[in-house]
């Protein structure tokens, strides 16, 4: 069974068509809110790009959208 205790809250803000796409994936999926939704579609996007468990070794400045120039 899946550790039900959850110390930590995220608060994202969507679009009308990005919750009208999670309420479609949730009622599809017949899960029992939009939270455990989300939960499932990170688990899935994370496993799908390699994340199956973050092993803190990563920094967030890894994470950056545009690469580094090397100076010389």
């Amino acid at each position: 069974m899946a550790d039900l205790t959850r110390e930590q809250r995220l608060q994202i803000m969507l679009t009308p068509a990005e919750l009208r796409a999670l309420d479609d994936f949730r009622y599809a999926h017949r899960m029992p809110s939009r939270a455990a939704a989300v939960r499932e579609l990170l688990r899935r996007g994370l496993t799908a790009a390699g994340f199956e468990s973050a092993d803190g070794a990563m920094k967030s400045r890894d994470f950056g959208v545009i690469g580094r120039t090397q100076t010389r």
